[in-house]
This record gives structure tokens, C-alpha cells and sequence, in this order.
């Protein structure tokens, strides 16, 4: 979805209106204005779900605490576990 799908539903929605304010014919049982409501109705929720799943996937995962262990050897070679956390 995200940017394509943002895209996708802001055609719709454009198509949508001038569907519903700008065609004036219509057929027998067929409206273009009730297609044109479903066009903007449907590219409405799609805008909204693409840009949720757009901020999704932009955010970074995991938290922002952190640990690290490493090993440290000091002058005289002894080796020692250090244990680092980061907030």
C-alpha cells in the first residue's frame, strides 16, 4: 500500500467528484452521481488506511533502550564482561 495506495485513492476520490458534480447524463436504473459517492467514499477509506500504513512502516521498531555486553582486557590481560545500557 503507502505511497501507491495514497496515489490509487486520491484518483478515485478525483474521479469520484467529477463523477458526482460535473456528469450530468444519466441512464436507465444508473446514476453516475451514486457512483460517484461510492468512488469518494471508497477512495476516502483507502487514503486513510494507505497513510496509516504509510506512518507504520516509517517508524522505527524496537525502543529506544538499549543494551550492550562486551568484552574488555585490561594492561595486565585480564578480561572482564561489560554490561552498557543506553535510555
Amino acid at each position: 500500500m503507502g505511497l501507491t495506495g495514497m496515489a490509487f485513492s486520491v484518483v478515485a476520490i478525483a474521479a469520484g467528484a467529477v463523477m458526482y458534480w460535473a456528469v450530468t447524463w444519466q441512464g436507465h436504473g444508473f446514476r453516475f452521481s451514486t457512483v460517484g459517492v461510492i468512488l469518494m467514499v471508497v477512495g476516502a477509506v483507502g487514503l486513510v488506511i494507505s497513510t496509516i500504513v504509510f506512518a507504520m512502516s516509517r517508524r522505527p521498531t524496537g525502543g529506544r533502550h538499549h543494551t550492550y555486553d562486551r568484552e574488555a582486557v585490561d594492561a595486565q590481560g585480564r578480561s572482564m564482561v561489560v554490561h552498557e545500557e543506553e535510555h
